[in-house]
């Protein structure tokens, strides 16, 4: 039966105005406006299932683009995964494994996390482009692995606020890149590393709140420190040489550990903002050249110096909890000199 002219030109219009429907309608145009790479969907959806499939990926929809959920970036130019920061969730479990199968990431984030435990996965070693790792305020445990130093391109590794026991991996100052060490707030026990002595960079080091001991290594006056933080452990000995008149230094903290130098000789760095130094054995008395810092911090109570406090500076802006309890130091703003 042959077609009338009406309903062929029917069949025709249809057919017109099917190639206007919109692109979601279209599976081959779906797939050219999806930018996430297949092989990191893969990986983010792995991911979440090994994270019992937490609200806090509620956007991570099957068959979506993973380029538009949150707590994932994408490269405006490859397209591939290269953040993944996961902050301040309800989440479960153990870091999986799976977040070595984002082999372009160069941030990944699992931080105010209190049910996240377990040890870190070895995998992590596939990320070769991890410029920043941060694992912190959860309930990671066991020792902090060795493995951690085949991140070679790693900027920041900041693992506080954990659980982590053991001594420190000595294999972690060969990071060539590394300007940031935050171990502090674990369990950690033994001394530091002597090769710590070897940081290239200009480095912010912090391993307070920990339990180790023994005396720190000389080699450690080689290094230009931002910041150095010891306090809250068990270590004794000489401490002077992280002080000297050159270097980037603006923070030392020795609070509350057992060392014993004399202060009297020490240089201090122009750019020295923060020194606490309380509750150790150190002696000796306060250079004068301490009346020249821009000191925003000072603390060097509970020790036995001796000795008049020197005046000017930014001294006199802090009262006798900055100085008392020490053998013999005197003047303002402790009683005057006999």
């Amino acid at each position: 039966m042959e077609a009338s002219p009406t309903t062929l030109l029917s069949f025709l219009f249809t057919l017109f105005l099917l190639s206007f429907l919109p692109t979601s309608f279209s599976s081959r145009s779906l797939a050219k406006s999806v930018r996430c790479n297949k092989h990191d969907y893969t990986a983010l959806m792995k991911i979440k299932a090994a994270l019992h499939n937490p609200y806090h990926l509620a956007s991570w929809v099957p068959n979506t683009d993973c380029c538009d959920w949150y707590v994932v970036e994408c490269d405006s130019t490859t397209n591939r995964i290269v953040q993944l920061t996961i902050f301040q969730a309800n989440i479960s479990g153990q870091i999986p494994s799976e977040v070595g199968d984002l082999p372009y990431l160069n941030t990944l984030v699992f931080r105010h996390i209190t049910n996240l435990t377990g040890n870190i996965p070895s995998t992590i070693t596939k990320l070769k482009y991890l410029t920043m790792l941060r694992l912190s305020w959860t309930n990671l445990s066991g020792q902090i692995p060795s493995f951690l130093s085949k991140l070679t391109n790693l900027d920041f590794l900041e693992l506080n606020y954990n659980q982590f026991t053991g001594s420190i991996p000595s294999s972690l100052s060969s990071l060539p890149k590394l300007t940031g060490l935050r171990l502090d707030r674990n369990k950690l026990t033994g001394t530091i590393p002597e090769s710590f002595g070897n940081f290239k960079q200009s480095i912010y080091l912090y391993l307070s709140h920990n339990n180790l001991s023994g005396e720190i290594p000389k080699s450690l006056g080689k290094v230009d420190f931002v910041t150095i933080d010891l306090g809250r452990n068990k270590l004794q000995g000489d401490a002077s040489m992280l002080f000297k008149s050159n270097g980037s230094i603006q923070t030392i903290d020795l609070s509350r550990n057992m060392f014993a130098f004399n202060l009297s000789n020490v240089k201090f760095a122009t750019n020295l903002q923060y020194l606490d130094i309380s509750h150790n054995k150190i002696y000796g008395s306060i250079p004068e050249a301490i009346t020249g810092l821009d000191l925003q911090y000072l603390n060097v109570s509970y020790n036995r110096l001796c000795g008049k406090i020197p005046q000017g500076g930014k001294v006199q802006n802090f009262d006798s909890y900055s100085f008392y309890h020490n053998k013999c130091l005197c003047g303002s703003p402790l009683a005057a000199c006999k």
